[in-house]
């Protein structure tokens, strides 16, 4: 945990130290300030808003196809609210058609695309002039962009590393280890509901904000650069690679873990760990297949005295 503390700080100093802009970019103070003092008519209520929200969320990857993908789940948890946008049947049925075409992205961050699009619904049905081509241009170009960035902190990042600590506590036995795994899913859904909201109440403006000024990439910058820094702390503290190997001369015993924890403590766990990243970066083996390897190479190296029991 202390680790993680440390490299979460060191990872900020590194990206954002002296970057006045970066945290300019964070800040939405202005303009919800002035969404807030807009007293615009809404057709649809918070509840409105939140059932979309949730039948997203929960149906995200239900109904994936070949053929479209997430279309069927987001379809199904815009109908409600179209319908009550758009009560004229022909009206209705072009706003589902809108919604029933190919689309794909990282559900957490996709909801910022849902709740632009919602607002973008509710304004077309005040009467705003906003071609059904516009609301479909807003998520076909932006379903790739979030879901390499949902992708890569949420599941590259995030995930990994609260799994990771979780695993450091589960392999000593400790309780604490299911707490993790179980605050990534409380975290992200937060980070959903929070992304969702922003962009209905802020509309095109929210995604324009976040994808300007380079924050996200110092985002992701941070976040990489914490999650080497644990992966490299929790190489050193999980995995287990000693040998009993040893040399007698004379009345003097050389011991080989001895010589090499000399040189470097935990120098084979990171020969280890540089093994298999040499064989998925360069070589393109699958994690099955370094599996296999490692737990071959266990057996034998065990069975051979190379490695201790």
């Amino acid at each position: 945990m202390a680790a993680a503390i440390f490299g979460i700080c060191l990872a900020l100093l590194i990206t954002f130290i002296g970057d006045e802009k970066a945290f300019e970019a964070l800040s939405f103070n202005k303009e919800l300030d002035a969404v807030a003092k807009e007293d615009e008519k809404h057709l649809l209520t918070q509840k409105d808003v939140n059932g979309v929200f949730y039948r997203w969320i929960w149906t995200a990857e239900l109904s994936n196809s070949f053929e479209r993908m997430q279309a069927l789940a987001v379809a199904s948890s815009f109908a409600p609210a179209l319908r009550k946008l758009y009560t004229d049947d022909a009206e209705f049925e072009d706003a589902l058609k809108r919604h029933l075409g190919f689309f794909n992205t990282q559900a957490n961050w996709g909801c910022l695309i849902h709740g632009t699009v919602l607002a973008m619904e509710e304004q077309k049905a005040m009467g705003a002039e906003i071609p059904g081509e516009m609301i479909t241009g807003i998520k076909t170009g932006l379903m790739g962009p979030l879901a390499g960035i949902g992708d890569t902190l949420d599941f590259g990042t995030i995930q990994t590393i609260l799994f990771a600590l979780g695993a450091s506590f589960a392999t000593t036995g400790n309780v604490v280890g299911v707490v993790f795994p179980v605050a990534f899913f409380v975290l992200t859904f937060f980070e959903a509901k929070f992304l969702f909201g922003m962009g209905y109440k802020l509309g095109k403006e929210s995604i324009q904000k976040i994808l300007s000024g380079g924050i996200i990439n110092k985002v992701i910058d941070c976040a990489s650069i914490v999650g080497m820094f644990m992966m490299g702390a929790l190489s050193a503290s999980i995995v287990k690679v000693a040998t009993p190997l040893a040399w007698t001369f004379g009345d003097k015993t050389v011991e080989l873990q001895a010589t090499l924890d000399a040189i470097a403590p935990g120098l084979l766990p990171l020969s280890a760990v540089f093994f298999v990243f040499w064989g998925i970066k360069y070589k393109k083996w699958t994690i099955t297949r370094c599996l296999i390897i490692l737990i071959v190479a266990s057996i034998i190296g065990a069975f051979l005295g190379v490695f201790a029991l």
